[in-house]
């Protein structure tokens, strides 16, 4: 059994890498201090080396490789060892690779990049020097797996939990699933988690969310299934892992121990998630491409918190939370109001209000608005109900992309919505929030 490649692996879209040739880190090379806490970087590779074409067909992996990181976590476990915050790095950050020396003077001219692409140029080694460049935090142990592993791992755990609230379709990965909870295999997982061109908001936020979302089900199935239960069931777990899970040589089975029975002896209300906050989500830079530029105060905030042992979740120096937030992007939702006010009020939050041949009844229905929507955009509907406090919901079977408010007898009151990417796919939350329906709950352990 491979089950504890899936709770620090994490995730996947995953190939084939080799050892990384490092030592441990010193404090004479330049990086930052230790602080307090534990950090492990985590990576999967894209890299189709060793792959026979019969397992890319059925990885749905037929495209080329870049042999960089498709997916990078910084896993921080605290001091002592009561909380767990996991945060993924996008791969299309744009950043300053570290220098190529790896001594406090480094030499050479900057080289700037998205930060999967430091995995090309220098291995592992580099892709640790430059997160703790760009952190300020100090790695302290380093894994890698890769596609086959990532598979095969969810497989021998028993399969995994995925959910979501719209049908999600993604001709790249292979993924195509319906709405609601699903029990899926390594191969669907797989596909599950890597997709990132799906419906309206393609990308690398909304495919680490659900990333995030699968690794919280499956460390609670490991605690639940007692394979994190004490010493001898973690180095069970962990003498399986080191099968299919590359480290840094400062990486003994005796750290994996340490950090898979804490991961074990976590509540979900104690291990978070969250994602580097972004500035900018399309930034051209050419030669590499569009590339995700982070938010400097928002990030910053991430790792001093991270640095200093402190919670993530809450700190609104991190993510400020809009006074009313909005799951979706109101530009995003066609509108038909019947009310010249309320349309006017609702163009003014943002949303793409229409004007339409549809006019005010003679007389008002009784209650707040309904809102009609297109079934299966409950989040753009939740978007359009946080403009308008009170109003019922109504999923109508139609074929047209038009939500229809319909103005009441009652008083309406607009209020303005705020969308940001961020706050929607990335804000610091804990693993009992991001749990899908059915996924066994992770009660506190005992010490």
């Amino acid at each position: 059994m491979r089950r504890l490649t899936v709770a620090l692996a994490l995730l996947a879209t995953l190939g084939s890498g080799s050892f990384l040739d490092r030592q441990a880190v010193s404090a004479d090379r330049g990086v930052p201090g230790h602080g307090r806490g534990t950090n492990i970087l985590v990576v999967g590779i894209d890299s189709r080396a060793g792959l026979s074409a019969a397992e890319k067909q059925r990885l749905h992996v037929g495209g080329k490789g870049c042999n960089c990181t498709d997916v990078m976590m910084l896993v921080h476990l605290s001091q002592d060892r009561r909380r767990a915050s996991i945060v993924s790095i996008p791969r299309d950050s744009y950043v300053e690779y570290a220098g190529t020396a790896g001594t406090a003077g480094e030499t050479g001219p900057p080289r700037l990049g998205k930060i999967n692409g430091a995995y090309a140029l220098g291995g592992g080694p580099l892709t640790v020097r430059t997160v703790e460049k760009v952190t300020g935090l100090r790695v302290d142990h380093y894994l890698e797996t890769g596609f086959t592993g990532f598979e095969q791992a969810v497989d021998d755990l028993g399969g995994a939990t995925v959910c979501t609230d719209r049908p999600l379709q993604d001709e790249n990965s292979g993924l195509d699933i319906g709405t609601g909870v699903h029990h899926t295999d390594g191969n669907r997982t797989l596909r599950y988690v890597r997709a990132r061109h799906v419906n309206q908001r393609p990308g690398d936020l909304g495919r680490v969310r659900r990333q995030q979302r699968v690794v919280t089900g499956l460390l609670a199935r490991l605690t639940a299934e007692g394979a994190l239960d004490g010493p001898v069931n973690t180095a069970r777990t962990a003498r399986a892992l080191l099968k299919s899970v590359r480290t840094d040589e400062g990486t003994d089975l005796q750290d994996l121990v340490r950090i898979g029975w804490a991961l074990g002896r976590l509540r979900a209300d104690r291990t978070e998630f969250a994602t580097v906050p972004i500035r900018l989500f399309d930034h051209r830079v050419p030669g590499v491409g569009s590339t995700l530029v982070w938010d400097g105060p928002r990030s910053a905030a991430l790792w001093e918190a991270l640095g200093a042992d402190r919670p993530i979740t809450g700190d609104t120096r991190i993510q400020p939370v809009p006074e009313t937030p909005a799951p979706t992007n109101p530009a995003g939702i066609a509108v038909r109001v019947d009310d010249t006010a309320v349309a006017a009020a609702l163009r003014g939050s943002g949303f793409a209000v229409t004007d339409t041949s549809r006019s005010a009844p003679e007389v008002r229905p009784a209650g707040p608005p309904v809102i009609g929507y297109p079934a299966g955009r409950e989040e753009d509907a939740a978007t359009l109900a946080a403009a308008l406090p009170g109003s019922r919901l109504r999923a109508t079977p139609k074929d047209d992309t038009f939500f229809d408010v319909t103005v009441g007898a009652g008083p309406v009151h607009v209020k303005t919505v705020t969308y940001d990417r961020n706050v929607a796919d990335g804000a610091p939350v804990t693993a009992d929030r991001l749990r899908c329906a059915g996924t066994p709950a992770r009660d506190a352990q005992p010490g």
